[in-house]
């Protein structure tokens, strides 16, 4: 299980995370090119952005249980567009 405290400085902001047990093999950024990118210098992945469509999300989600050795978490907060989104629905706009 991903650790939040052990994440990598280079993740974006929200919910989904990389900390640093991962071991490079490609798997996230094979299911969810558009919010999972390497660290070339130093060979590991990292979230760049959070997912922001049910498309990425579902992505996302599938990267996390592709991960062999559990390096990517969710900490369950949502992100910016999921929050704005449900403030819409709130007030109707």
């Amino acid at each position: 299980m991903a650790d939040k405290k052990k994440k990598w400085a280079d993740n974006v902001q929200g919910a989904y995370y990389v900390d640093d047990q991962c071991i490079d093999c490609d798997a996230c950024r094979t299911e969810a090119p558009n919010n999972f990118k390497r660290n070339d210098e130093n060979g590991y992945s990292f979230v760049y952005k959070q997912p922001s469509t049910p498309d990425e999300e579902t992505q996302s989600k599938a990267a996390m249980e592709a991960c062999p050795v559990e390096a990517i978490g969710n900490d369950g907060h949502k992100t910016d567009n999921e929050t704005d989104h449900k403030k819409c629905n709130a007030t109707g706009t």
